[in-house]
């Protein structure tokens, strides 16, 4: 546990101040920041919106982009950059040279990446939320304070989030793999286009194909409910997300077999 926690601690100082890790914060504050202004300078169209439908509008300017290309890209992004740092500066060798098992590195490695992807979709939970009160403060008329959306949208995100380990373990190893960039971004731009393309055609198999996960998990998030609708009922553990961690979690010791057997040489 010890040398797990010393190179997860290794792999933040390492990507500090790289794109992937500055990406996990400034895209969401961008994309937030988007739609505040959207909204602030289009305020007269939203006015008349009851205060759940205004939050949800809101909160799907972000999500919108999220589900279909910005997420499986950022994934995709990621887990490239958390091993091209090693790829780069050619320390393969030297890293499973520590005193350090490889299980601890590569673990360490990939827990990283699924910190960042997290960390992305975290910030876009608060600053969708921060934005929109703070929308109600300059712009009174729309009355974001009068409701509240924050455990829907931890939900939806936290969705989200489940969706894209599936694409973030194939493109991790695919990455570990090769350490051009054209090959895996190639690759995973490729198939996330092939994904998107099947979940937005309503392929009723998508829900078994990794890189149509985050927009199959946006169509299937709402609970089908009898009656008039009260409240934002999200589903958050349909079958996509269930393949989505499964995949996950296989191609994870997939690679991990492979690490093993990596030359150091």
């Amino acid at each position: 546990m010890k040398g797990f926690i010393l190179s997860f601690r290794s792999e933040f100082y390492k990507s500090r101040k790289t794109a992937g890790f500055w990406g996990a914060i400034l895209l969401p504050f961008f994309v937030s920041l988007m739609a505040l202004l959207i909204f602030y300078f289009k305020s007269e169209k939203f006015i008349t919106m009851p205060a759940m439908m205004l939050w949800v509008q809101f909160a799907l300017v972000a999500l919108g982009l999220m589900g279909t290309l910005l997420l499986p890209m950022y994934t995709i992004f990621v887990a490239y950059s958390v091993n091209n740092v090693e790829h780069k500066a050619d320390t393969w060798k030297t890293l499973f040279s520590l005193p350090i098992s490889r299980w601890s590195v590569y673990g360490a490695k990939f827990a990283y990446a699924v910190f960042l992807v997290l960390l992305c979709l975290t910030l876009f939970v608060l600053f969708t939320i921060t934005f929109g009160n703070l929308l109600s403060v300059l712009k009174p008329e729309l009355k974001f304070n009068t409701y509240h959306l924050e455990w829907e949208l931890t939900q939806v995100y936290f969705k989200l989030f489940l969706s894209s380990l599936g694409i973030l373990s194939i493109q991790f190893l695919m990455s570990l793999l090769w350490s051009d960039f054209i090959k895996p971004m190639g690759v995973g731009f490729i198939l996330t286009i092939v994904g998107v393309t099947a979940a937005s055609k309503g392929w009723e198999y998508s829900y078994a194909f990794p890189y149509a996960h985050p927009m199959v998990a946006l169509t299937t998030m709402f609970k089908n409910k009898k009656g008039p609708a009260q409240d934002i009922v999200i589903d958050v553990f349909t079958k996509d997300v269930f393949v989505a961690v499964a995949v996950s979690a296989v191609v994870f010791v997939v690679g991990y077999f492979i690490v093993q057997r990596k030359s150091v040489k």
